[in-house]
């Protein structure tokens, strides 16, 4: 990959990126740890070319096959849930869609494993994960209802789209003291939700109504 393309010039460079950390951070974000990664992943690069110079907005852009990659805000806020209290060692993420979440978690996190339900986007992301060299992200191509229970337990497992109710094996795979953040519920009354595994069993907390794109079973 040429490194003007990870640079970026105009509308994707250093400074757009800047720009948009100052933004997140008015918004509400307040770990810094969050708010220097947004400034130098390039999020450009998990967009479709003709969508480049609208990828430092803070909006859902779609990424093909009925899939968006979801607003910073949205990306930042899930980030800051999942490491507030403890920095994970091994996280699993559900729908790697573009894989901005998980390049995102991978400049925070020693491991990243992420399952995709849909073959094309789960390619498109190994190449731009190979091309970007962020060799700590484990992908695999598979139903997210099921996790990754060979891998299991993970200290924080991230959903990228929302379930109507969380699948009880992603609990079973999280471990004790671990955090679970997702978005649930139907279309148009989703809530932003933080679950941690306790020795009784789970508690949860809702944060913030959010927007996202149907979880599904199944491959495509």
């Amino acid at each position: 990959m040429n490194p003007r393309n990870v640079s970026g010039i105009g509308m994707t460079s250093q400074r757009t990126r800047e720009r948009l950390a100052r933004r997140l951070g008015d918004a509400g974000i307040r770990d810094a740890r969050v708010l220097n990664v947004i400034r130098h992943v390039p999020r450009h690069l998990f967009v479709d070319e003709a969508l480049a110079s609208r990828a430092y907005e803070d909006t859902a852009l779609p990424i093909g096959h009925g899939q968006t990659i979801s607003q910073p805000f949205v990306v930042a806020r899930m980030t800051e849930l999942l490491i507030e209290h403890r920095l994970p060692q091994k996280v699993l993420e559900v729908g790697t869609g573009s894989g901005y979440q998980a390049a995102v978690l991978a400049a925070l996190v020693p491991q990243v494993f992420t399952i995709e339900r849909m073959r094309a986007l789960h390619e498109r992301s190994r190449r731009l994960f190979r091309d970007l060299r962020l060799h700590n992200i484990r992908q695999r191509l598979g139903d997210g209802y099921a996790g990754w229970p060979a891998e299991a337990p993970f200290e924080g497992v991230v959903l990228t789209a929302a379930p109507e109710t969380i699948p009880q094996t992603l609990f079973e795979q999280l471990a004790e003291g671990g955090r679970l953040v997702a978005p649930v519920g139907p279309p148009g009354v989703q809530e932003l939700r933080v679950y941690v595994r306790t020795a009784d069993g789970v508690e949860q907390r809702a944060v913030e109504r959010v927007s996202f794109v149907p979880m599904r079973e199944g491959l495509e």
